[in-house]
């Protein structure tokens, strides 16, 4: 994947002579949408310049470039030697066998005699022949990515994207040194870094009072000074500011204000001060107002809501308020002090609160009150605040109070109403509970029916369903009954037709003969040996029923005379 942009750049913008990709290739990149183009002061201005910047030819002072700190120290060297005065880098050849031990990424310090040696190559540098040390004193190594290095008037700072380094030159003149470095050696003076700053996470936050919103971040830079022979001190000498989105700075410079927009900016020159911090985005706040007294001489004190934005921040500054709620505050007393003024106590009592729930028709008592709040205070506070580059997005009165005695007699009636109004209102929610109770129950009663309707339904429609099974079940068991039945007379009287017909084929008067003899047999086993078979047919056999028929009506005579007696 093609890179679009320059590793080795330490800067963003900054070019290594590679070419960098068309801007037509960036945009199909990086779309439009993705960033947010905010407002952007102009921030070359000489409010925020340097006032003192190292010159370029400058003695003994090397900037940090591409060959970094050991190219630095080269050059450094080569401008002492071209001078006649004593090198700065050592002559002394490393070993592999014994001695200091100076690191890859290490330099080597070493005092001559008052005199800085730097030993830039690695390796092992023994201690003898005595000729050669005994006039020197190894002081340590330092690493060649170190911040800031200070040995015997040299001086070696380097900070990264992120640091700014403060320093101090001989003459006493304060420099900044972002994103770059320097190697300087003082032959008089010294060279004094006062404070590395993280420019991201400056210490100090800024914080409006009122609304608690961030403004920014600052961090000032002390030099201590001495002044005479026993006082120190401490002046400051650069003011470090982070300002965020949507928010700026004011700066002042004798009567001069400039605006300063949001990054990351230092400022060093001494006449320039910072006159504050503000925010451009919205804000809203509750503001309590002073006594005000109506036209009837009644004090009142109106609790008012406000929101607006700054749009104009040098205005603002001009008039020589820190922050819009101070110019807000008295511009609103003032025109509502002539709004009241105006107003009898029975206008005002009425209305509780201003806002688009309750606006009216004009009949109501208290529509002068609303009127001159909806039209003539707000139109008077939105031209107040243009004067101070501020923007009046939203007023309202969300609160009155009432003072002296005809207040506390209004409170005690407010205070009777409202009781009675409860009163009222908690009859209301008993009723109201009652009847909801009722209905409840009610509701319970139909409920409680319709189940044992449907209940009855069901019990009826079972019982319906079992006795039309029972009586069908009764009455395929009759035809089953009279089938049997029927099927079994049938072939009882087959088989007796089929006996006789048997019977009737025999002519044998023997076969016959035999064949009553075996019935006779079959009779008197069936019956047994003592049984007497009595002929229906015969004379004794009708004279033994005559015969039981007189003594069934001997009997019957009998009974009825007994039952008579």
């Amino acid at each position: 994947m093609t890179s679009y942009y320059d590793d080795n750049s330490t800067v963003i913008g900054e070019s290594s002579g590679k070419a960098a990709a068309p801007a037509s290739d960036l945009k199909k990149v990086i779309p439009r949408e993705t960033r947010l183009i905010g407002k952007k002061p102009e921030k070359d201005s000489d409010f925020i310049t340097p006032l003192h910047i190292p010159e370029a030819d400058r003695p003994f002072f090397v900037r940090i470039e591409r060959g970094g700190v050991i190219g630095a120290l080269e050059e450094l060297d080569r401008q002492l030697t071209s001078a006649n005065l004593t090198r700065l880098l050592s002559k002394k050849v490393p070993t592999d066998w014994t001695g200091r031990e100076i690191g890859p990424g290490q330099i080597g310090l070493i005092n001559h005699g008052g005199v800085p040696k730097i030993l830039t190559r690695p390796g092992l540098y023994p201690g003898f022949p005595l000729r050669n040390w005994w006039a020197r004193t190894w002081c340590g190594t330092k690493g060649l990515s170190d911040t800031v290095i200070e040995f015997q008037g040299l001086t070696v700072v380097q900070v990264s994207q992120n640091q700014a380094a403060v320093v101090s030159d001989p003459q006493n003149q304060v420099f900044v040194v972002r994103n770059s470095g320097f190697v300087a050696y003082a032959m008089e003076g010294s060279y004094n870094v006062l404070s590395i700053v993280d420019q991201t996470h400056l210490p100090t936050v800024v914080k409006d009072r009122l609304t608690g919103i961030t403004l920014g971040w600052t961090h000032e830079v002390k030099m201590k000074s001495k002044v005479s022979a026993r006082e120190e001190r401490e002046y400051v000498v650069a003011t470090f500011l982070n300002i965020p989105a949507n928010n700026c700075a004011i700066l002042q410079r004798d009567d001069d204000l400039e605006l300063l927009g949001a990054g990351q900016s230092v400022i060093t020159n001494p006449s320039v001060t910072l006159r504050g911090l503000y925010t451009l985005g919205e804000n809203q706040v509750e503001m309590p107002t002073k006594d005000i007294f109506t036209r009837d001489q009644v004090p009142v004190s109106l609790t008012i809501y406000l929101k607006w934005q700054l749009t104009e921040p040098l205005k603002l500054a001009h008039h020589g308020y820190s922050t819009p709620y101070e110019a807000l505050r008295d511009k609103t007393q003032s025109i509502l002090t002539q709004i009241v003024a105006h107003l009898d106590y029975s206008s005002m009592v009425k209305q509780r609160s201003l806002g688009p729930d309750n606006m009216d028709d004009g009949t109501d008592p208290s529509s002068p009150f609303l009127d001159a709040l909806r039209t003539r205070a707000m139109d008077d506070m939105h031209d107040a605040a243009l004067e101070y580059g501020i923007v009046l997005k939203d007023l309202a009165v969300i609160d009155r109070q009432f003072k002296g005695e005809i207040a506390s007699t209004m409170d005690k009636l407010t205070t009777r109403a409202l009781q009675a109004q409860v009163e009222a209102a908690n009859v209301d929610r008993e009723n109201s509970n009652k009847v909801k109770q009722e209905e409840g129950a009610l509701a319970v009663t139909q409920i409680k029916a319709q189940a044992a309707n449907t209940q009855a339904d069901a019990e009826a429609y079972r019982i319906i369903a079992a006795a039309k099974a029972q009586a069908e079940r009764i009455k395929i068991e009759a035809e089953a009954q009279a089938e049997a039945t029927r099927m079994q007379a049938e072939a009882e009287a087959e088989a007796v037709q089929i006996k006789a017909k048997a019977d009737a084929l025999v002519v044998d008067t023997f076969a016959r003969e035999m064949e009553l003899r075996r019935q006779e047999v079959a009779r008197i086993r069936a019956y047994g040996a003592k049984t007497v078979f009595v002929p229906t047919d015969s004379a004794g056999a009708q004279m033994g029923s005559a015969l039981a028929l007189g003594m069934a009506a001997t009997l019957g005579a009998e009974n009825g005379r007994a039952n008579k007696a």
